[in-house]
């Protein structure tokens, strides 16, 4: 699958069916694309992919379930490591911008129960000479500043 999908993508682009994006993007929508692939083969369930409900601003890059745990998760791609590590890059007001829109997902969710959740950050690195590095920390933040409440 993964190569399949690589392989629609170049033949887009060959036919010029695929917009300019600013390289960043490009890169961002590749490890995307690599961690949807990597969720599944660790046993993952993504249910939804660049998630926004329309007027709040982001999107959540993907929600998977592990086991009974509904994850929110956030990947950040590098091609470089000389500045600091990719996780750090998901600061206060990302994890803001995070939280609001996950708190707007679950409402969605039918029934009254919320399911116990969590919010994953992935890191990955596209380095020159070296194949893709994928590291994913579950539970990097909670729904708070102040810990990781609500289950």
């Amino acid at each position: 699958m993964e190569r399949s999908l690589g392989a629609l993508d170049w033949l887009a682009a060959k036919r010029g069916n695929v917009q300019e994006k600013p390289a960043h993007l490009v890169t961002g929508e590749r490890g995307e694309d690599a961690v949807l692939f990597f969720l599944i083969r660790s046993g993952f369930t993504v249910v939804a992919r660049r998630w926004n409900d329309g007027p709040l601003p982001g999107d959540l890059d993907l929600i998977a379930w592990s086991g009974a745990t509904l994850c929110f998760v956030e990947v950040k791609t590098r091609t470089t490591k000389n500045m600091a590590p990719a996780e750090l890059a998901v600061d206060k007001h990302k994890r803001e911008t995070l939280r609001r829109l996950a708190n707007q997902y679950l409402r969605q969710l039918p029934g009254t129960e919320r399911p116990l959740t969590r919010f994953d950050i992935v890191t990955v690195y596209e380095l020159p000479g070296s194949s893709r590095s994928i590291r994913l920390i579950p539970g990097a933040f909670g729904w708070s500043e102040r810990g990781h409440g609500r289950g």
